[in-house]
């Protein structure tokens, strides 16, 4: 592996451009190629990105169409081995990230992926790590962290870029279909990547029955033969499951009644 290319996207928002750029330029001892792609901002984005310009390998400011679009403008433009997308806001967690990661990544997977510190809007800051083991289920609900992966360019050969028609969930789409239709391989990193900036738009619960929507759309496209399986699952989460995880933890005298009924129901080991 020769070369990390950092890709990062904005759109009117200065303060969290400044950021990026400045965890991404305090790294230490790694090859870096830096990519900016702002979308023609009209606050002072680009007097930020004058600002580093020596710092900076290649940057734009121009409208385009959405941040997927960007992305995927990003992606033709590095020539690094692996590319990690961080926006304006993210940081990567420590001066020493990049080479931390560089030192753990050497089997050359197609992704790499490693944990966050999630900071919501309110201030209150949280470690959220990622299982080591992936399977269709798991990303029924949840994804990787976009911005603590690392993505194999001859990746994007084989999957395809971003699918530039989703708003939300095109990055959930590409390690889906990645994983689960190209077979890619995968590691869990035991390290902290970034801090992500949760103001972003997947993060907004106002946003959420868009981006199921969009999930939806793409189990229909790709998974076909799993699609009565997805629709099972979400009846499922949403009328049983929250109330089982609420009697384990708020009545435990029902959730014992319930397990021993379930053990003799399935007479599986449980945990």
């Amino acid at each position: 592996m020769n070369k990390f290319s950092i890709i990062t996207v904005n759109f009117n928002d200065k303060i969290g451009l400044e950021k990026t750029i400045t965890s991404v330029i305090e790294q230490t001892s790694i090859d870096v190629e830096f990519i900016v792609i702002d979308g023609g901002s009209t606050d002072e984005s680009t007097e930020v990105l004058q600002k580093f310009n020596d710092k900076i390998s290649y940057w734009v400011s121009e409208p385009d169409n959405g941040i997927y679009h960007a992305m995927n403008k990003g992606i033709k433009k590095a020539t690094g081995d692996y590319l990690l997308f961080l926006n304006a806001g993210d940081r990567l967690h420590h001066a020493t990230t990049l080479s931390e990661a560089h030192k753990l990544m050497q089997l050359g997977y197609d992704i790499y992926y490693g944990d966050i510190i999630y900071e919501e809007p309110n201030g209150v800051k949280k470690e959220v790590n990622f299982p080591h083991q992936l399977n269709f289920s798991y990303f029924y609900n949840f994804n990787i962290s976009h911005q603590a992966s690392f993505i194999s360019k001859k990746l994007f050969d084989k999957v395809g870029l971003y699918n530039e028609t989703y708003k939300i969930v095109s990055d959930w789409e590409f390690f889906i279909l990645a994983i689960f239709r190209h077979d890619a391989s995968y590691q869990h990193l035991n390290l902290i990547v970034c801090n992500y900036d949760g103001s972003g738009l997947s993060s907004n619960t106002a946003n959420h029955p868009a981006m199921h929507q969009e999930r939806a759309q793409t189990i229909s496209k790709y998974f076909r033969n799993f699609q009565s399986d997805y629709e099972l699952l979400n009846d499922y989460n949403d009328k049983y499951l929250k109330k089982l995880l609420f009697l384990k933890n708020n009545d435990k005298l029902s959730w014992t009644l319930i397990k021993g009924l379930l053990k003799l129901l399935w007479p599986l080991k449980s945990r």
